[in-house]
């Protein structure tokens, strides 16, 4: 059975070269980020700042261990944390987080990494600008790769626990968006006006599956898990000029649901959903294919809708 769960530390403090804090305020950080979905906002960052007299870049570098809590790393049993300082559509300051999540019994290469999983949180939450991300480890090619796409890509440091970056510095010679006569990328997709002809889908999954960066494939998608207790959790299709990086719509919902502090079971999980533009379909496969590895959960819905 594929792994479902995640294991983060009780009754340990946060304590590393950048900040410290003991148990009990470690304990109130956890609740709040699971309570937030892995997100701390503008009015967080500067209550833990004076809290801890540290500017937000140290903060953002300290407050990495607890992003890697959320991994979920049955194969390789390795836990990378990611967050992400972003701006908002207000030029407040966010910070973003996200972990790596494996499937045990199913292909490598559907995996999430940190990096993506925090990029995902911040995209699909509103921010229009990331400033920095700083990672537990070195981002791997792939995740350099997926970076790359970012309408700030030449901009943005990368903050590792020793060293900082530019991703130039990761990536010379790189493949992108413009190689494939693509002007446009994520964080800044193609205007349209289209919607879904279809008026009786979730309104909250349309408008997810809209703002899907598909510049390739052209399947504004969507997938929507609905849990007994903790709302419901939406994830976008958000592709890549090389292909393999791109991050599907089941990856991204995925990985909202773990970084909320959720277990992805039959006693979390009501119901799942995919929606898909109809003629350019290429979700359900994988989608079912991840599934299959869990037991007892909710048939998948599969929906394909046409545009107007």
């Amino acid at each position: 059975m594929a792994s479902a769960t995640f294991t983060v530390q009780q009754d340990t403090a946060l304590t590393n070269s950048h900040i410290t804090l003991n148990v009990a305020q470690t304990a109130s950080l956890r609740s709040q980020l699971k309570s937030q979905r892995g997100i701390l906002n503008s009015n967080n960052i500067k209550q833990l700042c004076a809290q801890l007299n540290v500017s937000d870049d140290v903060l953002l570098q300290g407050l990495v261990p607890l992003a890697s809590e959320y991994a979920v790393a049955p194969i390789s049993d390795f836990h990378v944390g990611a967050i992400v300082k972003a701006l908002d559509e207000n030029d407040e300051v966010n910070f973003y987080f996200g972990a790596n999540v494996e499937f045990d019994h199913q292909a490598l290469s559907l995996v999430v990494h940190a990096e993506q999983s925090a990029i995902n949180n911040a995209w699909l939450n509103g921010a229009k600008k990331i400033v920095k991300i700083a990672i537990s480890d070195a981002p791997c090619g792939y995740c350099r790769q997926f970076m790359n796409e970012l309408a700030d890509a030449k901009e943005f440091d990368i903050l590792l626990p020793e060293q900082h970056f530019k991703l130039a510095e990761l990536l010379p010679h790189s493949f992108g968006p413009t190689d494939l006569g693509n002007a446009f990328s994520l964080f800044n997709p193609e205007p349209h006006q289209q919607v879904f002809t279809n008026d009786q889908l979730d309104e909250k999954l349309a408008s997810t599956a809209l703002n899907a960066y598909v510049p390739y494939s052209k399947n504004f998608s969507a997938v929507k898990i609905g849990t007994f207790k903790n709302g419901d959790f939406y994830g976008s299709y958000a592709e890549n000029a090389a292909y393999s990086p791109s991050l599907s719509p089941l990856q991204s919902a995925l990985s909202q649901l773990f970084i909320a502090g959720l277990s992805f079971n039959e006693s979390t999980v009501k119901s799942i959903t995919l929606l898909e533009t109809a003629g350019h379909e290429n979700q359900a496969g994988v989608a079912r294919a991840v599934l299959a590895s869990f037991k007892n959960l909710p048939e998948i819905e599969v929906i394909s809708a046409q545009l107007k």
